[in-house]
């Protein structure tokens, strides 16, 4: 299912402009320098999204090729790009079967739970699968996910934001239905545009995401040729997941052998 298309996309940035991006950037570094490679330099990032954290990495020294299914988020970030003078890569694919070209990478990263938006376990399979055949041996792999304690429990199915703009007041309202069976929260947004002359514009869009135990990611990379090294409760170094977790970030690291 595609997501942030058209005026979404161009939104994006200012719905998450509370996103402390800095902070989790530099966690996702002490991560990489911990538990990566010596001299990690070559990054790969999916669902890179308009680039934000892609950016804030590459002023601290890594060589990035960043993706996204999203054409929309990609022009968005190669506007961004242009503006900074920036090297990274933007690269328009699907996370279950990126195509490169290039050398393996020292180091993957897949932020803001987007992993979610492969929604079975095949996809997912896919996506671990595509990711070890992209890195070097022992590379790591820091990914972040929605954490299925925290959802199950504590999830809101109505959440309404308001932002102010110079143009007026931009609208989002964000509904929830949980597909329990499936373990998937199908999220509709109605976003709309009021303009101080009175008039308003409006879209709607409704996105998938898969949410997860800790357990069955910590199977799923085992069986993919992966060892989970750490998980902690968001971008900080708290190790102890529990139903108030929202977001677990996982460090796996690449096996050096493995047969499928």
């Amino acid at each position: 299912m595609s997501s942030y298309i058209g005026r979404h996309a161009e939104l994006y940035d200012l719905f998450y402009s509370d996103k402390p991006y800095a902070e989790e950037t530099e966690f996702v570094h002490q991560c990489i320098n911990r538990y990566g490679l010596t001299n990690t330099h070559r990054l790969l990032e999916l669902a890179c999204g308009t680039g934000v954290h892609a950016f804030a990495l590459e002023k601290l020294g890594y060589k990035i090729v960043a993706t996204d299914y999203s054409e929309d988020m990609l022009l968005c970030a190669r506007k961004k790009a242009a503006q900074i003078s920036s090297s990274i890569d933007f690269r328009c694919q699907d996370m279950r079967s990126v195509k490169l070209s290039d050398e393996p990478f020292d180091a993957v990263i897949c932020l803001f739970d987007s992993i979610g938006y492969v929604q079975t376990n095949e996809a997912l399979e896919q996506v671990l699968q595509t990711v070890r055949n992209l890195l070097q041996p022992e590379g790591v792999f820091i990914f972040e996910f929605w954490h299925a304690g925290a959802m199950l429990r504590y999830y809101e199915p109505v959440r309404i934001r308001r932002w102010a703009t110079t143009d007026g007041e931009i609208l989002r309202i964000s509904e929830t239905k949980l597909e329990y069976s499936r373990q998937l929260a199908n999220v509709n947004y109605s976003v709309y545009e009021h303009r101080n002359d009175g008039t308003y514009v409006g879209f709607q869009e409704t996105q998938v995401n898969r949410y997860f135990l800790l357990q069955e990611i910590a199977a799923f990379l085992s069986s993919t040729g992966f060892r989970l090294l750490k998980s902690f409760s968001g971008f900080t170094e708290n190790e102890n997941i529990t139903d108030q977790t929202w977001h677990v970030v996982v460090v796996a690291k690449k096996t050096k052998e493995f047969s499928a």
